[in-house]
């Protein structure tokens, strides 16, 4: 059966490639919709500022009159003056399994990949290391989070075919909350507080955080620059995802550590999991997908691990101790039986070595491919 690729150029079009996923995987019992808002904005130049310094193009595969596909190509030239390589992204895919749909999308990215002079085209990814990366390899029979992406087992044969090769991969652990915190990691804390004069913001609203976002999201990119494919954000992206994001979290589930002289050198940022109201809301908000959020928020045993970050300069000097102990203790305080680390980078050692003290499990194992493209 024929595949025709047609491009995205309004905003009807935007919100049919927004909610294909939904068709596709209706009532799927792992797979969790990203809010539709937040979709619409990302791919919208008028509400993402990484559309200053990036190009983007999503495209619809339809056979018969019926969308069966999605795909989007991001060119970020800031990825090319960090990194050295002039590559295209492709994200935001999905497609039913037809290897003619698989292949007429991917070939639509190359095509366009070319045309902009890249040497090559890896993803899943998104803008920025907030986006959505990396495709599902291993756990397919695990409940998704709202941070990363869930996918058919057969997304993956159809890249393989494809001769789309692993430039990466990233694994997620479930971690198991003890009923008591241990005090091990306790007295660590304490002393390196006393020692080096480190201390917790004690903050009981958002108002008393939101003065440290712009340092936070500063030791964010100083502890995440050598990861794959990083990009630093402008001051116009760091608005927007403050806005977006640090809005809805309660200051409880946020620690951040200063140091003496009041500056932050640390900070996590973990939220309730919202992958069942997600789940219920169909992706929206409104007009009453948020009482789904609402309940999630107040009662839930299972939390997502979001952003952990110390700046480069107080690495191995305690400061993950001491975020471990202020979130840990929160998490047995509102009954959290469960952590979903969400993705990391699977030789990211320092990362993994936080759990050591917790029974875990890695259940899940996604992957960044890429395919060098051949000069025609």
């Amino acid at each position: 059966m024929s595949v025709e690729i047609r491009e995205v150029k309004s905003r009807r079009d935007l919100r049919k490639f927004v909610r294909f996923p939904l068709k596709l995987y209706h009532k799927h019992p792992y797979w969790v919709p990203s809010l539709i808002r937040d979709e619409l904005n990302s791919l919208s130049p008028k509400s993402n500022p990484a559309f200053e310094f990036c190009e983007a193009k999503c495209w619809l595969a339809y056979q018969e009159g019926k969308i069966v596909g999605r795909i989007t190509a991001i060119l970020n030239n800031r990825h090319e003056e960090k990194w050295g390589k002039r590559q295209v992204r492709f994200g935001w895919i999905d497609f039913i399994d037809d290897p003619d749909v698989s292949t007429a999308l991917l070939t639509q990215v190359e095509v366009w990949a070319r045309e902009k002079g890249a040497e090559s085209v890896h993803g899943p990814l998104g803008f920025t290391d907030f986006d959505h990366e990396g495709m599902l390899v291993e756990g397919f029979d695990e409940l998704g989070t709202m941070a990363a992406i869930y996918n058919y087992p057969y997304y993956p044969q159809h890249l393989d075919k494809l001769g789309y090769k692993k430039d990466v991969d990233w694994v997620e652990y479930q971690i198991t909350i003890p009923d008591k915190f241990p005090e091990e990691i306790s007295h660590y804390s304490k002393i390196i507080q006393e020692k080096r004069g480190f201390y917790v913001l004690n903050a009981k609203s958002m108002k008393e955080i939101l003065p440290y976002a712009d340092e936070m999201f500063d030791v964010l990119q100083q502890a995440y620059q050598q990861l794959y494919g990083f990009v630093f954000l402008t001051k116009k992206q760091i608005d927007t995802y403050i806005k977006q994001y640090l809005g809805f979290i309660t200051p409880d589930y946020i620690g951040i550590v200063l140091n003496r002289e009041g500056r932050v050198i640390g900070f996590g940022i973990t939220l309730p999991s919202l992958s069942h109201a997600l789940q219920k809301s169909k992706g929206r908000l409104f007009p009453f997908g948020f009482i789904h959020f609402i309940k999630a928020m107040k009662k839930n045993d299972i939390l997502d691990l979001y952003l952990i970050g110390v700046h480069p300069d107080y690495q191995g000097k305690g400061v993950a101790g001491i975020l471990m102990n202020k979130m840990g203790r929160t998490f047995i305080k509102h009954g959290i039986k469960y952590a979903e680390s969400n993705p990391e980078l699977e030789l990211n050692n320092r990362i993994q070595a936080q759990w050591k003290h917790f029974e875990k499990r890695q259940h899940k194992r996604r992957r960044c491919y890429i395919k060098e493209l051949q000069s025609t």
